[in-house]
C-alpha cells in the first residue's frame, strides 16, 4: 500500500537553495553552502529532504538539441480518434521524436513537443501520428525564452476587473 506524501512547505532557504540547483545542478555541496551561507551538512541534509519530497526529481545536463542533430522544433494538438488514442496504444519507444506529451481539457486531447533533424524526418512523424487522429502541427520558427527556474509565488495575486463588461446601465 504507498502512502501519499503531503506536499512540503519550502522556506527562503530551500527556494535559494533550489534556485542555485536549478542554474547549475553540478553545484558541491560546500559550493552551494557558501552561496546560500549554511555549513555543507545542513546544505546536504535540505538537499536531501528535498530530494525524499519528490520536489527535486532529478539532475540532467543541457543539451542544445540544433547541435546534437535535431534543430527542428514543432508543437502538434491532437484530437485522438475513438480507440486510437496515441497514449494507449503506442509505446515511447516508437515515437523517439516527441520529447514532451501534456494531456489537454478542451478541443484537442493532447499536446506534443517533437524534435525532428530535417524537415522530411518531421514529415515522417507527422504521417505516423496522423494514424491516430487529426492534427495541427505548428513549427518553432525561433525560442524568444526558454527554461525559466521554478520560483515561489505570491499566494494571492490581484485580479484586475475587466472595463466595459460590468453591470452599470
Amino acid at each position: 500500500m504507498s502512502t501519499v506524501r503531503p506536499d512540503p512547505v519550502l522556506d527562503a532557504t530551500d527556494w535559494r537553495l533550489l534556485g542555485e540547483l536549478q542554474a547549475d545542478g553540478r553545484l558541491s555541496f560546500k559550493e552551494l553552502a557558501r552561496r546560500i551561507h549554511l555549513s555543507p551538512p545542513a546544505v546536504a541534509e535540505r538537499v536531501r529532504r528535498l530530494e525524499q519530497s519528490g520536489v527535486i526529481t532529478g539532475y540532467a545536463a543541457r543539451v542544445d538539441p540544433a547541435r546534437a542533430g535535431q534543430p527542428l522544433l514543432a508543437f502538434v494538438q491532437m484530437r485522438c480518434s475513438l480507440g486510437r488514442c496515441l497514449l494507449r496504444t503506442t509505446t515511447a519507444e516508437e515515437f523517439p521524436e516527441l520529447v514532451e506529451i501534456h494531456k489537454l481539457s478542451g478541443e484537442h486531447c493532447t499536446l506534443l513537443k517533437a524534435r525532428a533533424a530535417s524537415l522530411r524526418h518531421l514529415e515522417g512523424l507527422v504521417e505516423r501520428l496522423g494514424e491516430h487522429g487529426e492534427m495541427r502541427t505548428h513549427i518553432v520558427l525561433s525560442t524568444q525564452y526558454d527554461g525559466r527556474p521554478v520560483e515561489p509565488v505570491a499566494e494571492s495575486r490581484p485580479i484586475t476587473p475587466s472595463a466595459g463588461w460590468g453591470g452599470s446601465r
